[in-house]
């Protein structure tokens, strides 16, 4: 018998269309979730628990088959550069259990909880690799503990960090998704953040046992290029997680965030030209995901 995870990948292989959630993040900061110095709202599992909950139940309730964690700034080195490192564990644990328990709520078995982790430093001080591996082995390991199907590398943005983060992941036995962002350089070439091209960080995965690959937190307007280049150099399946809006420390800012029917219109060009997991990064809602539903249904 197929567990959960084993299940959704028949479903891609059988060339199905999926949905997965929107942000998590800036939908609870949208709920007054508070923003903590140099690690956004990562705290919401510990200090406001009922909307981080909600905010996985709405979208399981619209038809979300994955939801990812609160966990995109609980980092053992951003929780340090906020002060709050003794929570470590207990926010990457409770991170899961709090998608897992809206996933009983909603009486939605099959929905995969993927804990969500990123390089990232809101302060720039990145660690060392050696110490960032380890911490990333550690951050993932609680995460497998507490029962999360598989390990969801966001905003990779450096081809080095990303395969020391797959590799660290993937120590849990774990499936490992990568999730790239890019922007464009003068040329319209699409670039990792950082610096690497697009291409350098597909070519430098290839043989790394991912999965499905995302183009994620990155603008809506430069997905189609990035999908070009992702759908040339890579043979399987791929996903999008845009985003819209911007972000001032310490928070995200809506006021141009793209309308939940402008998101619909640019999905449905990339559903049609064969991306089979779609959802939403930062600014991306639940009226976001209510209107890609219907995409994902036509």
């Amino acid at each position: 018998m197929m567990n959960r995870y084993q299940a959704f990948m028949q479903r891609l292989q059988n060339g199905d269309t999926i949905l997965i959630d929107g942000a998590t993040g800036t939908e609870i900061e949208r709920r007054g979730v508070p923003m903590v110095d140099n690690a956004w709202n990562g705290g919401g599992a510990l200090t406001h628990p009922e909307i981080v909950r909600q905010v996985h139940e709405d979208y399981i309730r619209l038809g979300a088959q994955v939801v990812i964690t609160n966990t995109f700034s609980t980092s053992r080195h951003v929780l340090r550069d906020a002060g709050l490192e003794e929570h470590f564990e207990m926010l990457n644990r409770r991170g899961v259990e709090l998608a897992k328990e809206a996933r009983c709520n909603m009486a939605a078995p099959n929905i995969l909880v993927a804990g969500g982790i990123t390089h990232l430093s809101f302060t720039r001080r990145i660690p060392p690799h050696e110490e960032l591996r380890a911490n990333i082995e550690e951050q993932a390991a609680i995460m497998a503990a507490a029962g999360a199907d598989l390990i969801m590398l966001e905003m990779m943005s450096d081809v080095e960090r990303t395969l020391i983060m797959i590799d660290a992941a993937q120590k849990t036995g774990l499936p490992v998704w990568v999730g790239f962002s890019c922007d464009l350089d003068e040329d319209g070439v699409p670039h990792l953040l950082n610096g690497p091209t697009l291409v350098e960080g597909i070519e430098a995965i290839k043989d790394q046992d991912v999965l499905l690959v995302f183009i994620m937190h990155t603008e809506v307007e430069y997905i189609q290029a990035c999908l070009e280049v992702l759908q040339a150099n890579w043979m399987g399946p791929v996903g999008v997680y845009a985003h819209s809006g911007k972000f001032v420390a310490p928070n995200w800012v809506f006021d141009d965030t793209i309308s939940p029917e402008d998101y619909g219109s640019a999905a449905k060009t990339w559903v049609e030209g064969g991306v089979q997991v779609i959802g939403g990064c930062c600014g991306i809602g639940v009226e976001h995901i209510t209107v890609l539903k219907e995409v994902v249904e036509v």
